[in-house]
């Protein structure tokens, strides 16, 4: 937690809002998606998709693959603590959904479902996109199954397992216009994914990562994915690290407060 509050005031330094962007491409990726206040007509499914699991007050066995939770140290959670603490907040699941919207993303690739509000931002912001979702924790993902299924959400494909095997399936024959990381927080795991799906992308595909600063090692996998030479333009939002492939732009690097 020390280290995350260090790199926090770090990155207020550092970081500016939109009138600090000397790039027209994020420049209208800042103006027109991440701070876009218009509102949607499926927000707020997208909130009652969330605030179900929140009244949820089953207990399940988690089996974590990855690095856990900071919050949750329990093997036994409550899907109600799940929602509140491990899963993402809907302002952030909103901008997701938007952020898929502004790029017209069609092809989906998310590792770490969880209960799925992540993955349901994408699907009801997006309805005519494809979206393969992988999830390690057997019980989370019957969670998150059921759910999809009560609220009707036919485009998202679910697949069960370790990581190791799911992910090279995954990515078979494939290309994805946007890949969400957020399954294993750890540095040589994710670092691992990225390298995997690098041959797996187009010109205007992006890569977004959740939790970048949650420990030293996460940094460190953060500072070697925005040092890869396929890698061009990078945006660090503190929550989520942005990777953009475009061969017209130059290479660059932009900190912004969302």
């Amino acid at each position: 937690m020390f280290f995350q509050i260090i790199s926090y005031f770090n990155f207020l330094i550092r970081s500016t809002r939109k009138h600090g962007v000397h790039s027209p491409f994020v420049y209208y990726l800042v103006t027109k998606c991440f701070f876009d206040k218009d509102p949607k007509d499926w927000s707020k499914t997208l909130e009652n998709y969330r605030n179900s699991l929140i009244r949820n007050k089953n207990i399940i066995d988690i089996e974590d693959l990855g690095a856990g939770s900071k919050k949750l140290e329990h093997k036994q959670r409550q899907i109600s603590q799940i929602a509140k603490n491990a899963g993402i907040t809907v302002k952030r699941a909103r901008l997701l959904g938007r952020f898929s919207t502004y790029f017209g993303c069609e092809n989906i690739l998310e590792i770490g479902t969880s209960l799925g509000i992540a993955t349901t931002s994408l699907a009801l912001a997006n309805p005519k996109s494809k979206i393969k979702t992988l999830e390690g924790c057997k019980n989370t993902a019957k969670v998150a199954k059921d759910s999809f299924n009560k609220f009707h959400l036919s485009n998202i494909e679910m697949v069960i397992g370790n990581f190791k095997e799911t992910l090279p399936l995954a990515l078979s024959n494939k290309t994805y216009d946007l890949i969400f990381f957020d399954g294993n927080h750890q540095k040589d795991a994710t670092l691992s994914y990225f390298n995997q799906c690098l041959d797996h992308i187009h010109n205007d595909s992006v890569f977004i990562f959740d939790d970048i600063y949650w420990s030293k090692g996460m940094q460190e996998a953060w500072q070697n994915i925005k040092s890869h030479p396929k890698v061009t333009i990078t945006i660090d939002t503190f929550q989520w690290g942005l990777v953009f492939f475009r061969n017209e732009q130059v290479k660059q690097h932009f900190t912004i407060r969302v």
